[in-house]
């Protein structure tokens, strides 16, 4: 299985836990160089704790990569509520290289927090569990997600909590 099939697989399934990232500030937004020579946007170190509470997570459950582990050519960090995960996603790609990826479904514009973005769904994927959506940024792309805890009834749609947690997240985004 090739390694975006693996990764876009495991986003989907991210693992719970806490674990603490490497770089920290005081909540400024921080970037950090990858192996390409665009600087990426570090979602870890780069969104205050009040937007995380803001979006209704618990900003002690950070957890970098996916499942703790560091995918190249991303910076990736997951926080969880009892409801939800909410993962940010930080890579030099093109928002036109997520609509030609196969799987990747049912794009339409949105705008968040006064910034227009894309949304998506990955083929397969339950509507009442995970909405995507990325936002054009001078790095490449910053995504965000959303994935519904499975084992809780009467969910609600992916899509409308991603709305309202962007609220607090997009502001702190690079643009």
């Amino acid at each position: 299985m090739g390694r975006r099939i693996t990764l876009v697989l495991l986003g989907a399934l991210l693992a719970s836990g806490a674990v603490g990232c490497v770089d920290t500030t005081s909540g400024s937004p921080t970037t950090t160089r990858t192996s390409g020579a665009a600087a990426l946007f570090n979602p870890c170190s780069g969104i205050p704790d009040d937007a995380l509470r803001g979006a209704g997570v618990d900003p002690a459950t950070e957890e970098p990569g996916i499942a703790g582990v560091p995918q190249a050519g991303w910076e990736i960090c997951t926080w969880k509520s009892r409801g939800y995960h909410l993962s940010v996603f930080s890579t030099g790609r093109s928002v036109s290289e997520f609509e030609a990826k196969p799987g990747n479904v049912e794009f339409r514009d949105v705008t968040i927090a006064g910034r227009a973005g894309r949304e998506f769904r990955v083929e397969g994927a339950s509507k009442q569990l995970d909405c995507d959506v990325v936002f054009p940024a001078a790095q490449g792309v910053v995504q965000i997600r959303i994935l519904n805890n499975a084992a809780l009834n009467n969910l609600e749609d992916p899509c409308a909590i991603l709305s309202k947690a962007g609220k607090s997240i997009v502001p702190v985004l690079p643009t």
